[in-house]
């Protein structure tokens, strides 16, 4: 399907949904009319559905996401590397552990082609860059975002500069330098300084965030859509009770609830499940900003063993993906989030620490005597092969290029 057969028609501001904004150009640092100098509001795609056929769900499965182009921002196909389609595992045994009586759902997002959930966020964003003529790809990341970004921009023939930090695992700085990106070290607080700089120096588009409080691209979290859809297509035309969800910045969280939520206005379901949200105890913005009934907030706090979703700063989409399924925010301690990695893995099943967040804050939470709709699911974001330590041989200190040569090598791109 080509990229006309999108129904796509603007970006609508969560802050004010009554305004909708032309799809081109994209809005990269949040709604331009409700956001503040104090609060940043994001924008989400929206749709004509009148023009999208109920049928789509019952058509046979295409490679990528090509399925869904009607419920998707404008794609190019040719950019398409066959993500989507993982599987979704049932385990008696791992419900055991978590203290569930059912099977626990496991949609398992390492089977993606850059082993995480990333690439149908960054397919969405890649193909947006290439429609509006971006001359390139940039990206703060310390992990699978910035590993998706460089797959899906070195198949679109775009130039892509990864901006990390010392601290992250060097199996990322690999990956991604070998399929051809720039790669940039910076301390952690400015990570998004330098990000702004190399967007305004460049004209790249933006696959992060720009702002204080998360806004991100709004094209990209349309892409995680699709795991609602196959996961209801996965139950054999039902929806779950409850899905449990890895939460950082909280696209991941928003994009599925927003696909339930579509299901259930296409009439293909009565409910939308209830979703939960999974947090390193030791930072939990989203937690907090719930707790507060805030729209965002920051927080601080040690790291975690789950870096990818350690987060100090929560985004408005996580707030409203909560309250739209009447969800709640969980969270996990660092013991647990190792055991559950460690449990998952007696299953033939290896993740990221980020990626069994769900079955930690699940078992905390049962052991805390809360109650959970069946059947549960949880999704499993990213293989444990990129947390593997790097040989201790490697050395950065003569590698590190200055941001200014970065920006001047981009310009000559």
């Amino acid at each position: 399907m080509a990229a006309d057969a999108s129904a796509a028609i603007g970006q609508r501001s969560l802050g004010d949904p009554s305004l909708l904004f032309p799809l081109k150009p994209p809005l990269l640092r949040g709604c331009p009319r409700t956001s503040t100098a104090e609060m940043q509001y994001p924008l989400e795609i929206d749709f004509d559905y009148a023009k999208v056929s109920r049928d789509i769900f019952h058509q046979p499965p295409l490679s990528g996401l090509q399925r869904w182009a009607p419920l998707l921002p404008p794609l190019m196909p040719e950019l398409s590397l066959g993500e989507g389609g993982t599987a979704l595992v049932s385990s008696h045994r791992i419900a055991r552990w978590a203290g569930l009586d059912g099977p626990i759902w496991l949609k398992d997002e390492s089977r993606n082609p850059t082993w995480s959930h990333k690439d149908r966020l960054n397919y969405c964003i890649v193909s947006t860059a290439v429609a509006n003529g971006a001359r390139g790809i940039a990206i703060a990341s310390t992990g699978n975002h910035g590993a998706s970004a460089a797959a899906y921009a070195r198949r679109a023939g775009l130039r892509c500069v990864v901006i990390s930090t010392p601290d992250a695992q060097r199996a990322f700085e690999h990956f991604q330098t070998a399929l051809g990106s720039d790669f940039l070290l910076v301390s952690p607080e400015e990570r998004w300084p330098t990000l702004n700089r190399i967007v305004d120096a460049t004209g790249f588009m933006p696959a992060s965030n720009l702002t204080r409080f998360h806004t991100g691209n709004p094209f990209g979290p349309e892409g995680y859509k699709t795991i609602a859809y196959e996961i209801f297509s996965q139950l054999g035309g039902r929806v779950p009770g409850t899905v449990v969800l890895p939460t950082g910045y909280g696209e991941l969280l928003f994009g599925v609830a927003k696909g339930f939520r579509e299901l259930k206005s296409f009439g293909l379901s009565n409910t939308v499940p209830q979703m939960l949200s999974a947090e390193p105890a030791v930072r939990a913005p989203l937690a907090r900003a719930m707790s507060r009934n805030e729209a965002a907030t920051e927080v601080s706090g040690p790291p975690s063993r789950a870096a990818g979703i350690a987060c100090t700063v929560s985004s408005y989409r996580a707030v409203m993906a909560l309250r739209g399924s009447q969800g709640r925010p969980l969270t996990f301690h660092e013991d647990v989030v190792a055991e559950a990695a460690s449990e998952l893995a007696h299953e033939g099943l290896w993740q990221e620490y980020s990626g069994v967040a769900g079955l930690a804050a699940l078992h905390e939470a049962r052991a805390r005597g809360e109650v959970f709709a069946e059947p549960v699911v949880t999704v499993l974001t990213s293989t444990g092969l990129k947390e593997m330590p790097a040989p201790s041989v490697l050395s950065h200190a003569t590698a590190l290029p200055s941001l200014d040569s970065v920006i001047v090598s981009l310009l000559r791109a």
